[in-house]
């Protein structure tokens, strides 16, 4: 099962209904297509996206902001405790190939500017829309649904790693 992928999932930790459902098939798909789910391991969009990876036999990696492996989600496979709190993210942003960002609030535009710092590419599921001030294009990559997210990611992520990416 293990594809060598790694696919990191973010949104916010109180998210809509909607933003859920869209997490936890974004996690499900995820899951068969054999990749690990990369997450900030607590509840919200995180812990949809682990579950729907869960329900499929996947594995979930959560890189927790506390001090307490008891803090992540009941769908996490692998607590990584961290103590950093919200300067955990660069480290949940860089452990996958790829990001899907689902919805979110500030802390997910801040892993998004990690990921485009990193040239790590981000696929939006009604997530932030993003400018940049002089005019350069870093920009969130579109999806219609989760398969279409997933899709993107593996893909994206399988011709970087072709190419010597990670």
């Amino acid at each position: 099962m293990d594809s060598g992928l790694f696919i990191t999932v973010i949104g916010a930790s109180s998210c809509s209904a909607d933003e859920e459902k869209l997490a936890e098939e974004v996690g499900r798909e995820l899951a068969r297509h054999g990749a690990t789910l990369v997450c900030g391991g607590l509840g919200g969009v995180m812990q949809a996206a682990c579950c729907g990876a869960h329900a499929e036999g996947g594995l979930t990696v959560g890189i927790l902001p506390g001090n307490r492996r008891e803090d992540a989600n009941p769908y996490v496979s692998i607590p990584v405790v961290t103590g950093l709190g919200y300067a955990r993210n660069p480290i949940v942003v860089r452990s996958g190939q790829a990001v899907i960002a689902v919805g979110g609030s500030y802390g997910t535009l801040s892993e998004i500017a990690y990921a485009f710092q990193d040239g790590i590419p981000v696929i939006g599921l009604g997530t932030w829309s993003l400018q940049r001030c002089d005019g350069m294009s870093d920009s969130i990559i579109v999806a219609d649904d989760a398969v279409d997210a997933v899709q993107k990611a593996i893909s994206i992520s399988k011709a970087g790693a072709k190419h010597g990416g990670d």
